[in-house]
């Protein structure tokens, strides 16, 4: 049987990038579409500040970072 292995090296990548720009830059910081499929880490970064964006146009011209994905 499968044992739980939790994320693949790149998403747990991502995940810190996204922790990590959201500590140095504050909210909100921008990402290009979810990181991961799971619903309970983009919630998580959700209430953290973390906007998720389908299209660079969502994102203010206002010198917010972004993250892509």
């Amino acid at each position: 049987m499968c044992e739980p292995r939790g994320f693949c090296a790149g998403v747990d990548r991502a995940i810190q990038i996204v922790v990590l720009a959201l500590k140095k830059y504050g909210a909100p910081v921008y990402v290009r579409h979810e990181i991961v499929h799971n619903r309970y880490v983009v919630e998580g970064l959700r209430s953290k500040g973390a906007v998720f964006v389908e299209e660079l146009d969502s994102v203010p011209d206002d010198g917010q970072p972004v993250v892509f994905s």
